[in-house]
């Protein structure tokens, strides 16, 4: 039997307790500490998960084959470079990095040190975007809304970082063109960064995309439609529920609109991020989102925040 891939998580928030959860659900896998600067939410976790807790993450470098990072986005390059630094591989959580040369930075040390970084797109792992994978060809149009109410937590960033970047990757996945032209307006009402904002993108193959992403609304929406030649597909994220309707010819040539019949399997999304982390630490393969993948959205988003503050024409 193969030894135990040691794990540990740096950053034991909301999420760092849901992958320490995950983990423990794993095969072959031993959780042998965890590392937050406040050092209580550590000694927490680690009576709760039978490992050691500490206050650094930097004592958890040796003792761990690889590492969840889940602290605030402005410490997402220091930490996740101490661990790729010594040859450990990282499941660091979205947007990947503050600044592009942050990012460029992890790409390369990951590249020079032939390890595995993923970057925590969960959205990716969704059963129903599995699902839209079986039956979507070449979008024309696309419409997302991605809505929260307000919570203290997520706000060290803005609401481009925080939410819109998960529909922003896959809508980046599932066109495959270059973008002509990008307009973006945002605002702040709860916090000091902008916490509701729209966007319009244009792609030089033709497809737009309208893209509205707010986190001081009532309750949750979370939807993304796909417009195109072959039909149209809806994707629920919370219900995690695709509706698929496909062009097809009846009898004497005519047209309609028919109902595809597409299954969707229920799994946990953070629960098949962790294991395909897990198998691609295993394995040494590549992750479902790479920092190379990861920076598209994260370049687009930097640019989108750029817009919104300047009101000029950028472009990539």
């Amino acid at each position: 039997m193969n030894k135990p891939i040691r794990v540990g998580v740096v950053g034991i928030g909301h999420l760092g307790n849901y992958h320490l959860q995950k983990y423990r659900k794993m095969e072959n896998v031993r959780i042998v500490g965890v590392a937050d600067v406040e050092r209580s939410r550590a000694d927490k976790a680690a009576a709760a998960f039978g490992c050691t807790a500490f206050a650094g993450h930097r004592d958890l470098v040796d003792r761990v084959d690889a590492v969840s990072v889940t602290v605030p986005t402005r410490d997402h390059h220091a930490v996740a470079r101490d661990f790729l630094a010594a040859g450990k591989d990282v499941l660091l959580e979205k947007p990947f990095t503050a600044t592009l040369e942050e990012a460029d930075d992890l790409i390369a040390l990951t590249a020079a040190r032939d390890l595995v970084l993923q970057i925590g797109f969960i959205e990716r792992f969704n059963p129903a975007v599995i699902a839209l994978d079986k039956v979507i060809r070449q979008p024309l149009f696309i419409e997302s809304h991605r809505l929260h109410p307000f919570v203290e937590r997520g706000t060290d960033v803005d609401v481009v970082l925080d939410l819109m970047i998960h529909d922003l990757d896959l809508i980046l996945h599932y066109v495959r063109s270059p973008i002509a032209n990008v307009e973006a307006v945002g605002v702040s009402v709860l916090s000091d960064k902008v916490d509701i904002a729209n966007v319009r993108l244009t792609f030089e193959n033709g497809c737009v995309a309208n893209i509205t992403a707010s986190r001081i609304t009532l309750k949750h929406m979370q939807k993304l439609r796909f417009f195109g030649l072959e039909g149209y597909h809806s994707v629920d994220f919370s219900k995690r529920e695709v509706v698929s309707l496909a062009r097809r010819e009846k009898e004497g040539g005519k047209m309609e609109i028919g109902l595809n019949d597409v299954k969707v399997s229920q799994v946990d999304p953070l629960e098949e991020e962790i294991r395909s982390f897990v198998d691609c630490v295993s394995r040494r393969g590549t992750p479902r989102v790479s920092g190379l993948e990861a920076r598209k959205s994260l370049e687009l988003a930097l640019l989108i925040n750029e817009k919104m503050k300047t009101g000029r024409d950028l472009k990539l």
